[in-house]
């Protein structure tokens, strides 16, 4: 099969042939038919986050089951999947407290590079070469574990259901699952990104009010606007503190940084007045820490924390988002940005480096 393939940081991934093993016990094969442009790729492409390498990148998802490993049971063939990058194992302390967003079998994934017994199924010109995520969906096919897929409606667009597997999920869903208590009150996003603009588009759910969004690119910032956001700001042309003010003399109750760099996330901060909340669900450089000034902190009771994965319950959040779709409640169609195929995989970071708009997806071989 074609897969994309990143053999070191800094370099462009190269699609190649790659030989894809039979699903083990508990295993799946599907054949791709999306899979969303994610800035975590381009994390580790750039070396910014750390991945076992060689490895076919792609984390966010979307294909068919087409055969099935020893003892599997929550899929059959046929079935149209979401991966998810994050396992549910439903045993882990995280898992049973309901914090399954946490469960232990990610850190198994990421250690080791393989899937949930630290193993490859991909091969490279004769050498086993990893995973990512468990997923590693840049490609024509990929083997996940059964605990890394969810079952939802087939007449859903692809494309929708593989942004749905990641950017819909952690930003729709950190609305839903941790701003729940924001309707009524002003809310600062940080980043018009895929993850960004699902959270505009949660917040609007839960009526949050006013919405800012905030990014360098007007062209970004129009689609939050449409997506649901009251007002934005480009922070290129405009002072943010100035313009919060402007739009509301009440200081913002919550923000929410979806970019993960040091200085949006100490702007997360700072935006926010007595009694507010800042979370954090960007990822950023290894190693990269962030200011607090602690008086500020203690004497005006504010709070930052952090958001993996929307803080999802998976098998029960991601069909209701589907549903909510499904009814016009979430216009993700609308989200998308541009379709490529997996030839062009580069050219799709390029324009995500660049501030492309909207959700790119990969459309990997012809999608029969």
């Amino acid at each position: 099969m074609k897969a994309a393939v990143l053999h070191r940081p800094g370099t462009p991934l190269t699609v190649e042939d790659v030989d894809l093993d039979d699903p083990g016990p508990g295993e799946v094969t599907i054949r791709v038919l999306a899979a969303g442009v994610c800035h975590s790729d381009l994390h580790y492409m750039n070396g910014d986050l750390n991945a076992r390498l060689p490895a076919v990148l792609g984390h966010e998802g979307a294909g068919v089951v087409e055969r099935v490993g020893e003892g599997v049971t929550r899929v059959r063939p046929g079935d149209t999947v979401i991966t998810l990058w994050r396992p549910r194992c439903g045993d882990c302390e995280f898992c049973t407290t309901g914090r399954p967003a946490l469960c232990g079998l990610g850190r198994v994934q990421a250690a080791s590079g393989g899937l949930l017994d630290g193993t490859s199924r991909l091969t490279l010109n004769g050498e086993k070469i990893h995973h990512l995520m468990g997923v590693s969906c840049f490609a024509e096919k990929c083997v996940v574990s059964e605990r890394s897929v969810i079952v939802i409606d087939p007449s859903v667009p692809p494309e929708i259901a593989a942004i749905t597997g990641c950017a819909v999920t952690t930003g729709v869903g950190t609305a839903l699952n941790v701003m729940k208590d924001a309707t009524g009150e002003g809310v600062v996003v940080i980043g018009a990104g895929g993850v960004g603009l699902s959270a505009v588009m949660g917040l609007r759910l839960i009526g949050a009010n006013p919405i800012v969004a905030v990014d360098t690119v007007d062209a970004r910032l129009d689609k939050a606007l449409e997506l649901g956001a009251t007002h934005v700001v480009n922070v290129r042309t405009h002072g943010l503190a100035e313009e919060l003010t402007r739009i509301s003399p009440k200081p913002m109750t919550w923000s929410l940084d979806a970019v993960g760099a040091p200085q949006t996330l100490t702007q997360a901060i700072e935006v926010v007045g007595t009694g507010g909340t800042v979370v954090a669900v960007g990822l950023g450089k290894v190693g990269a820490t962030v200011p607090v000034a602690i008086n500020p902190l203690v004497q005006q009771e504010k709070r930052l924390i952090g958001s993996l994965y929307g803080s999802a319950n998976a098998p029960v959040d991601m069909p209701k988002l589907v549903d909510l779709y499904k009814t016009g409640r979430l216009p993700l169609d609308t989200l998308l940005g541009e379709r490529y195929e997996l030839s062009a995989i580069n050219e799709a970071y390029a324009a995500l480096s660049q501030g492309a708009t909207g959700r790119a997806v990969i459309i990997p071989g012809d999608g029969q």
